[in-house]
């Protein structure tokens, strides 16, 4: 690509890339774009064949053919499972006759959590804005190449949005809720830094679980049976049926997530009369545990509550993580300790006019965003004042 005889190529699976290879540039911290996340997402049949996921993983090599830096890439054909909202986008595109779809997009499938998407290793700070540039403008030129309408960077670190903008690149803010251990060495250290109310309605909610006859279990590594995710997945598949109407996830991707990062998953099961009635599937990272999917077979009050936020709560608190990431949307995490944190995505695209327009529209949503963050913290926090 330039006089660092860098070459970029496209790897249309994941497995086309050594496992130990791709570990290398992707480190340890973050569980999502890992070798074996990204392959149980094929494998499983979540992207790939017809899921309107085509992988394109940016793959990038010196002149000796060792890999220097990737990116989790997909060439897409809609805009479900991002979670970073572009369908009006596309609407207006296609209204004006032009073919947005598809699209370029580097972000982890199904996944809206925070985490490198310029995969590069532990390199000197000149040699990652370098590599980091490289990749950036490997995406652009392939979208000039197949003449596609845009690129998109999802859920990517803010700090590598500077960089990208100063290269041309649209930076979109969005909004979720985390969790930030305050250096708390119990779960009463957590309450007791929150107002009286809140404090004791925690209690209660955690109160009504137990008084129910509700105990949980917090299974990782190989405590986590295929039993455990054959009763999980039923539990995925009832709150997809009751809310969305359509599994992103199959069966298969569950048990590869367990065959090969079982050490880094956290699946909390509630017992209730000595069955498995329910349960929350979280990852965990170096310094971060991600919460992803929840379901049950019964109506518990307060079990979602539980199983979700205060037993990953615990959970950090007793690993020394320093955040707990949700997931996308609810506003009721905020009076449970979850704070407003914002999430940042990068977009490019190739039409002028289209992306004079996109920009407006950024600025805009922009100022809601910071205004509504600012009011939720000032307003809504469940936190002691002062």
């Amino acid at each position: 690509m330039d006089g660092d005889s860098l070459t970029l190529d496209l790897a249309t699976s994941i497995d086309t890339v050594p496992a130990a290879e791709w570990d290398a540039v992707a480190g340890r911290a973050n569980p999502f774009v890992s070798h074996a996340f990204l392959a149980a997402m094929e494998a499983g049949g979540a992207t790939g064949g017809d899921s309107g996921w085509d992988p394109t993983h940016l793959v990038l090599r010196d002149a000796g053919g060792r890999l220097v830096g990737a990116m989790p890439h997909y060439l897409k054909h809609h805009s479900y499972g991002e979670y970073i909202f572009d369908h009006s986008w596309a609407n207006a595109f296609m209204q004006a006759g032009g073919s947005y779809y598809p699209k370029m997009l580097s972000a982890v499938p199904f996944t809206p959590a925070t985490g490198p998407r310029f995969l590069i290793g532990d390199v000197p700070a000149e040699r990652a804005r370098m590599l980091r540039h490289a990749l950036a403008d490997g995406l652009v030129q392939y979208l000039d190449q197949f003449d596609l309408s845009s690129a998109h960077i999802n859920f990517l670190p803010e700090s590598d949005t500077a960089a990208l903008a100063e290269q041309g690149w649209m930076i979109r803010s969005s909004m979720q809720f985390h969790w930030q251990n305050d250096g708390y060495q119990t779960f009463d250290d957590f309450l007791a830094a929150l107002s009286s109310r809140k404090r004791k309605n925690i209690r209660k909610e955690r109160r009504t679980v137990a008084d129910a006859g509700v105990r949980l279990l917090r299974l990782t590594g190989d405590d986590i049976t295929a039993s455990h995710i054959d009763d999980f997945y039923r539990f995925y598949m009832s709150t997809i049926d009751r809310k969305w109407g359509g599994a992103y996830l199959t069966h298969e991707v569950f048990h590869e997530l367990r065959a090969n990062m079982a050490d880094k998953m956290l699946l909390v099961m509630a017992e209730y009369d000595g069955a498995i009635i329910g349960g929350a599937l979280n990852f965990i990272g170096s310094d971060a545990l991600f919460g992803r999917n929840w379901g049950a077979d019964l109506d518990i009050p307060c079990l979602h509550f539980e199983a979700c936020y205060y037993q990953a709560i615990e959970f950090a608190i007793e690993r020394g993580l320093s955040q707990v990431e949700a997931g996308a949307q609810g506003f009721h995490k905020v009076q449970r300790g979850y704070m407003p944190s914002t999430t940042w995505s990068a977009h490019w695209v190739a039409h002028d006019g289209f992306r004079a327009a996109i920009e407006r529209f950024l600025e805009a949503e922009r100022r809601g965003i910071d205004e509504e963050k600012n009011h939720i913290t000032l307003a809504a926090s469940p936190f002691k004042k002062g």
